[in-house]
């Protein structure tokens, strides 16, 4: 009964999932300043192209 517990991997899915959103979380805290720029950039491209649409 114990090596069926061990040998057991119903939740090895929600273990995954959950480190790749810790990763995720990790990367956006990390690079923050750098998405902000990027967003920042599309924005204000997107502003001055605003009025040269038909």
């Amino acid at each position: 009964m114990f090596q069926d517990f061990l040998d057991d991997e119903s939740g090895m899915g929600v273990v995954e999932v959950i480190l790749i959103i810790v990763v995720l979380i990790g990367l956006v805290i990390i690079f923050q300043t750098n998405i902000k720029n990027v967003v920042a950039g599309i924005f204000r491209t997107i502003e001055s192209n605003v009025g040269k649409i038909k």
